[in-house]
Formats: structure tokens, C-alpha cells, sequence
């Protein structure tokens, strides 16, 4: 395989990928409708910089730990899991009413690491052990002949990451003219509660997931 036929056969492959709905979208959108375009923005980031170290990770070849060690994968998954299932109560039990995530229902204290939409990004995307399984077996198909093998699949990763927040943005841009409405708290507590129940569902699906 050429460069050129690996990067476009890639790049087909990778975009198929983005645009399937999963909770990524989910948070992207819902991020985008709730708290704006910037935070939104760092939602897609954190997205981004979780599918690059899951890029170096394979690269490296600890990836490959996860489809070789039931044990690894079971807790990978499960701490993954759980994560989901704690922000996806947290916004079923507690829907906010304005886009500012500081609002008097949060006691007016500043967010914790985990809560920023940088780092619900890039938790979700690293604590989900089917993104290193799906690169492990998925990336070393498109290494060019001839090529080392570590650095091109980074360079695979590093691709997807920007096809990736490419179609954040899409989404993200998406919003503006809804922008005002989407302001509403009914609307705003109404997104926060479809928006729990999707990650809850995405949380019951990680930990059933067999490697």
C-alpha cells in the first residue's frame, strides 16, 4: 500500500467513523447547546487529545496490552464505566438552568477538573477501552509499506483527531441559529436530562462490552 492509497483509504475510513453518532457527538452538541461555542470547542479538544494519546499508547505498543490482558481491558472498562454513569446522574439529578456552568444550583464554586468540557472530553474518549482495541486492530491496516510502524500509526491517530474536531466544528456552528432558544433553562434542564440518559446508556453499554 502507497502512502497516498493509505492515507485516502484512511481518511474515508476515519470520516465514516466520526460521523457515526456516538456519545462524542452527544457531548459535543449538547455542550454546544447549553454552554456555547467556545466550550464546546474545548469539549472537541479534549475529544481530540484523548484519540492522540490513545495514538501514542498503540504506538508505543500498550494498546495491544488491552486485547491481550482480560484484566487490563475489565478495568479500563469498568472505570470508564462508572465515569459515565457518575455525569450522566449528575445531570439527570441536577439539570442546570443557565448555559454558565456556575450557576447558584452548583453553590456558585468553580468547577472541578473533571467537570470542565476539556476534561469530560478527554475522560470519555481515554476511559473507554474500545477506542485502543479499535486502534490497535484497526490503525496497523493503513501503515504504508515501508514505513515504521509506531510513528505512521500516531500519524493515523493525529489524523483522525482532525477529522474529528473538523466535524466538532460542524456541529458546533450548527447551533448558532438555535442559539437563543437553546438559552431557555426549560430547554437548557430538558438537554442536560436527554443528555444524562444518553450517558447512562453508553455507560450500561461500556461495561457489558466484551474485547
Amino acid at each position: 500500500m502507497t502512502v497516498t492509497e493509505s492515507l485516502l483509504s484512511y481518511a474515508l475510513a476515519a470520516g465514516i467513523l466520526t460521523l457515526t453518532p456516538g456519545l462524542d457527538t452527544a457531548l459535543v452538541l449538547r455542550t454546544a447547546a447549553s454552554q456555547g461555542s467556545k466550550k464546546a470547542l474545548s469539549s472537541a479538544f479534549g475529544i481530540s487529545t484523548g484519540c492522540l494519546i490513545w495514538g501514542a499508547m498503540v504506538a508505543l505498543g500498550l494498546g495491544a496490552v488491552l486485547a491481550a490482558s482480560e484484566m487490563a481491558f475489565t478495568l479500563l472498562k469498568w472505570t470508564g464505566a462508572a465515569y459515565l454513569a457518575w455525569l450522566g446522574l449528575q445531570m439527570l439529578l441536577k439539570p442546570r438552568s443557565e448555559m454558565n456552568m456556575a450557576t447558584p444550583e452548583n453553590g456558585g464554586k468553580m468547577l472541578r477538573i473533571g467537570n470542565s468540557p476539556f476534561m469530560r472530553g478527554l475522560f470519555g474518549n481515554v476511559l473507554n477501552p474500545k477506542v485502543g482495541v479499535f486502534y490497535v486492530s484497526f490503525l496497523p491496516q493503513f501503515v504504508a509499506t515501508g514505513y515504521p510502524l509506531g510513528p505512521y500509526i500516531f500519524g493515523l491517530a493525529a489524523m483522525h483527531a482532525v477529522i474529528g474536531t473538523l466535524w466538532s466544528v460542524t456541529m458546533i456552528s450548527a447551533t448558532r441559529p438555535l442559539s437563543r432558544w437553546l438559552r431557555r433553562p426549560a430547554v437548557v434542564r430538558t438537554l442536560d436530562r436527554l443528555t444524562g440518559t444518553v450517558f447512562l446508556a453508553f455507560a450500561v453499554r461500556l461495561a457489558m462490552t466484551k474485547r
